[in-house]
């Protein structure tokens, strides 16, 4: 009895999220087909809520010009019952336009109709500007051209079968190029609010791109660097196990030291994808150079820093050094095999030049992975450029420049 009071809390509950996030899709794939389409129903209706008063304007009106007339000297003035159901007919086939988009067309032939039964003008109009705009507000201007083009020929025809009847034929011609008039203005509009919605959408999208490839580009800095230079540390504990205990002791403390850090950055990181508040970790930049040149060199490679620096740098450029940095001597520690490497920065007034070297084995084409990628968009980002390739010398080097503000 619980298992089944639970099933059917959970299915409330989904079906709540279901309603205000518009979810149907997965809510059909967890729950069945049939109550999956009642709720789509429903969430359609909350979208077109507006279609409803138009309905009621729609039939009050057409009663209004075609029942409630007292004066029948006019032919026009003649009682037109089935011009009234084509009306009411014509404003309930608007419900069925963003489900079938061929609705539109129905919409058409019954106001067409409407007018050959010698149905007065009045806001049975308003239904082809909207069957127009609900189209051209959901789909591509190829989707729906040519069924408003269609519709806009048979709501022609009907205007002008009443004209003929009723000998208005000029005055019908106009009243077809004010109803020409007002379709293109609904299909318009339409299109400008779909055109919005799409560059929304496509801004959200692009904002969630970048920051999943953001967050990739963090957790490969900072956790990657880290597990590197936990393996070199395993490796030289092992190696010396037995000969030197301190040595050993000496790599399990910056094992210590670097699994935390990496903790702390992979915490960090996964409270955004969370939303759990965390305090923010403060940009690395030149100030913690020293202390990732110390950690790779108990990894075991000699680094050597070289720094001409003649103006200080602001926060995102020394994070983009740092980043380039830290990847450059994580690959030297994983893949290179180099016994040292040097680090130079080197800045004018207007540009800085970072380079990593080793004396490894190098990499004529090195494999463009996350790494490298990462290092170049950071220095693109700042209007800079990076390469990675075989050194002048042997090894490996990566070079970046990055073009700096002028100080006023």
């Amino acid at each position: 009895m619980n298992g089944l009071n639970t099933s059917v809390h959970e299915r409330l509950r989904d079906t709540r999220e279901c309603v205000r996030g518009w979810l149907l899709p997965s809510y059909v794939d967890r729950h069945g087909l049939a109550y999956g389409r009642a709720m789509d129903g429903w969430a359609l209706a909350r979208r077109r809520w507006w279609l409803v008063p138009l309905f009621f304007v729609v039939v009050a009106g057409s009663l209004a010009v075609n029942v409630n007339r007292s004066d029948h000297s006019h032919p026009w003035n003649v009682i037109h019952p089935w011009a009234v159901v084509l009306a009411v007919a014509a404003a309930l086939a608007l419900f069925a336009v963003d489900r079938w988009p061929a609705a539109v067309a129905v919409n058409a032939v019954l106001v067409g109709g409407y007018f050959a039964v010698g149905g007065h003008s009045g806001p049975v109009l308003l239904t082809v500007a909207a069957g127009a705009f609900l189209v051209a507000s959901t789909r591509p201007l190829a989707g729906w051209l040519p069924a408003v083009l269609a519709s806009a020929v048979v709501v022609w025809a009907g205007i002008l079968v009443r004209g003929a009847r009723h000998g208005d034929v000029v005055v019908a011609w106009w009243e077809s190029l004010g109803v020409g008039a007002l379709m293109a203005a609904a299909a318009a509009l339409g299109m400008a609010l779909r055109s919005a919605s799409q560059a929304r959408s496509d801004r959200r999208q692009r904002t969630a791109s970048e920051e999943r490839l953001r967050m990739v580009q963090e957790l490969h800095d900072g956790v990657g660097h880290g597990l590197a230079v936990i393996a070199m540390q395993s490796g030289v504990a092992l190696h010396v196990l037995e000969r030197d205990p301190a040595a050993v002791r000496e790599a399990l403390e910056a094992i210590r030291s670097t699994s935390r850090e990496a903790l702390e950055s992979l915490r960090d990181e996964l409270s955004r994808f969370t939303g759990d508040p965390a305090p923010r970790t403060p940009l690395a930049g030149l100030a913690d150079l020293d202390k990732l040149v110390e950690r790779v060199r108990a990894a075991g490679v000699d680094v050597r820093v070289d720094r001409r620096l003649s103006r200080p740098l602001n926060d995102e450029v020394e994070a983009a050094v740092f980043a380039i940095v830290q990847e450059s001597l994580t690959n030297v520690l994983r893949h290179a095999a180099a016994r040292s490497a040097t680090v130079s920065l080197d800045a004018n007034q207007t540009r800085l030049v970072v380079a990593v070297t080793d004396d490894g084995r190098g990499a004529a084409e090195p494999e463009q992975g996350f790494g490298i990628s990462g290092m170049r968009a950071r220095a693109e980002a700042l209007g800079g450029q990076l390469t990675a390739g075989a050194g002048p010398g042997g090894g490996f080097r990566v070079l970046g420049s990055i073009p700096l503000e002028e100080q006023a």
